[in-house]
Parts: structure tokens; sequence; C-alpha cells
């Protein structure tokens, strides 16, 4: 009986496991339905949203983080959370539980809609006419409505923790979970249909 060389004895290589943010999100079923925002909102499969600032100092280095790191990055403008990386990790992740619980979806799902829906398509610049200043309606790149949007939306949450015996995390959860639905009572989406309205009547 002739025995093939070439004939494998090892067992099947197992298929590989997707990474899952914070061990329980996946990150592939999320879809990006705003064509301009999609190239900018980064859903790489991660595990830990902390990328120790490689990407810093590099022209549109920010696209390159994880869109989950980019709203944590953001949860520390304020002086709450200035410094406060494991703090504003922390406040996000029990964050995304709420919203787990609350909608029955990907919270990674809910941060895009509400990132679609909180991002400005129009603003107005001042251009300067002899000694006048006029505003004039311009629109705004893909990055910088991206930008906008993640501020407005960590701002918001922060603004109503104040004087509220809701926790952090329960009012992040609130304010992207009015943000993906495009409800006014949003601070982000109020926030861009008060900046359209204005640069709508600039035109």
């Amino acid at each position: 009986m002739e025995v093939n060389p070439q004939a494998s004895t090892s067992a099947p290589a197992a298929p590989e496991q997707e990474l899952l943010l914070f061990g329980k999100y996946g990150m592939s079923e999320v879809v990006v339905r705003d064509g301009g925002l999609a190239k900018y909102i980064n859903l790489d499969p991660v595990v830990v949203p902390h990328s120790d600032g490689r990407h810093s100092g590099r022209w549109f280095g920010k696209a390159r983080l994880n869109i989950v790191e980019r709203l944590i990055n953001n949860m520390m403008r304020t002086e709450v959370f200035t410094g406060k990386k494991m703090k504003a990790y922390r406040t996000t992740q029990n964050a995304f539980e709420v919203i787990a619980k609350k909608t029955n979806k990907n919270p990674v799902q809910v941060l895009v809609e509400a990132l679609e829906n909180a991002a400005p398509r129009e603003e107005i610049t001042r251009l300067q006419f002899g000694g006048i200043s006029v505003p004039k309606a311009v629109d705004v790149a893909p990055s910088r409505r991206l930008d906008i949007a993640l501020r407005n939306i960590t701002k918001g949450a922060i603004q109503s923790s104040f004087k509220n015996t809701k926790a952090i995390h329960e009012c992040l959860a609130d304010e992207l979970i009015l943000a993906s639905k495009n409800d006014m009572n949003s601070f982000s989406v109020s926030k861009k249909e008060e900046v359209e309205r204005v640069a709508s009547s600039a035109r």
C-alpha cells in the first residue's frame, strides 16, 4: 500500500475568532449609511479601544483611530475628565451596556447613527467686504462634520449630568439613543439644526 507523502496528518485550522469590542460587541455588522462620513468612521475590530497616541501628529491621523476611541477621547475635553482616560473608558463601556439593554441593538451601530444625525452639513463663515462682515453659508468637510458631532454628543452628555441624579454613563447613553433617533431633545441634534438653520438664512 502506497502512502501519499503530501497527505497532511494535522487537524484542520480553527476559524479565526472575531475581535469583539469590550469583549461583547462585534464591528463587522455595523453599517454606515452616510457616504460622506464612511471614510472617516473607522470600524476596525478591536478589543480595547486605546492606540496610545500612535497616530498623533499625523495629517488625518485621527481618521485611523477606532470611532469608539475617538468618543472616549472627546469625553476628556472638560475639567471633569481631563487626563482621566480610564474614567472616560469605563464611562463609555458602561454607557454601551445601558444602550444594549435599552435598545437591544449593537451600541456601535447606535453610535454611528447618532453621529450621522448630529453631523451638520452646512455652517456659516464670515466674509469681509471693506469694513462690513457678511455671513456666508458653506458646506462642511466630512472630517469636520464628524469632529463637531463627537464634540456635541460628549458636551451634551456632560452638561446633562450636572445637577442630575443620573450617572454620567446614563447621560451619555441617553444622548446617544436620542441622537440616533434624530430626536430634538438631544443636545447634539438641536445644535446641528440650529447651525443649519442659520446657514440656510445666510445663503
